[in-house]
């Protein structure tokens, strides 16, 4: 094969790891570019296409993940990573892995690690690389990684729930539950609800958005029955999708453009966690984002006139 064809044959591959250990679509597409950048600079061809660039792309992930740590420490309210509706590498063996790995909370487990750790998890658990794969791509000793790959296991064990929904269970509770929004339907949002569910949101103050989490199902369900119906009336469209492998939703304005995006997570047969994404910055590999500040005025001149 020519150098194009080989590397557009990992591309998705090299994606599926860039993101997991950036969290972010973008950067992930960028280290993925300058990985094609110096493979096809490189005056020879490598043993192995796909050795060159997954260590290529783990690399720079790693060097983007410490600078963008310093940004994130300063970033404004709670940070999400960038929502990703379709992970391109497919797996029918590393299926479970795959899906569990590129969820939000998984995600956010991922953001406890150091990035050495995070990328030593990355290629070993989600992409079964052998070590001495692993080794190569992070430059460190097979013996350094197995011990990095301890310390992250016990960081993610740690974090994880224990008892999670099957897929169908969660796509039927999410149906429900984006139908008693659209009804403004205050009981039946409670009732899909786990008692001590949090609603959280990721703006980066660049669009409006909660001032804190808001936690508890009566809170949080009155707060979605109050809102919802009145961004519905302007136009507002809540077009069911899977982001990150769970249920949620992409949220449209009047002209079709991404106002936010919600996912769920599911806990023994309760929704146990709302995020919603509504920062611009993230939302903008997704299509055309819309203005959230006009869609809030709008929302609240038609509140107030209803009066």
């Amino acid at each position: 094969m020519s150098k194009v064809e080989e590397f557009e044959d990992l591309r998705s591959l090299l994606f599926s790891i860039a993101y997991r250990i950036l969290g972010s679509v973008s950067e992930a597409e960028d280290a993925v570019q300058e990985a094609w950048l110096r493979f096809d600079a490189s005056p020879t061809s490598p043993t192995s296409p796909k050795a060159f660039l997954s260590t290529t792309v783990t690399r720079l992930s790693i060097d983007v993940l410490r600078s963008a740590r310093v940004r994130r420490e300063e970033y404004v309210g709670p940070w999400f990573p960038e929502p990703l509706l379709n992970d391109p590498y497919q797996d029918p063996a590393r299926s479970v892995e795959l899906a569990d790995s590129v969820s939000m909370a998984a995600l956010l487990l991922l953001e406890r690690l150091s990035p050495l750790e995070r990328s030593v998890f990355v290629l070993r658990e989600v992409f079964a690389f052998g070590f001495d794969e692993v080794a190569q791509a992070v430059g460190r000793s097979e013996a350094a990684c197995r011990q990095l790959l301890v310390r992250a296991r016990r960081h993610m064990e740690a974090g994880r729930p224990r008892f999670r929904a099957d897929r169908q269970e969660r796509q039927e509770l999410a149906t429900r539950f984006l139908d008693a929004l659209k009804d403004g339907d205050l009981t039946g949002l409670q009732q899909l609800l786990a008692g001590d569910v949090q609603l959280v949101g990721d703006s980066g103050g660049k669009a409006p958005q909660l001032a804190k989490a808001v936690t508890g199902a009566q809170n949080v369900a009155r707060l979605l029955a109050a809102f919802f119906p009145w961004l519905l009336r302007i136009g507002v469209t809540a077009e069911p999708h899977d982001v990150n492998g769970e249920p949620g939703a992409i949220v449209r304005d009047q002209n079709g453009q991404v106002l936010h995006i919600m996912s769920f997570e599911v806990l023994d047969g309760r929704i146990s966690t709302i995020r919603s994404v509504a920062n611009p910055d993230k939302l903008a590999h997704l299509g055309p984002v819309a203005d959230a500040w006009a869609v809030d005025r709008e929302v609240r001149e038609a509140r107030r006139a209803s009066r």
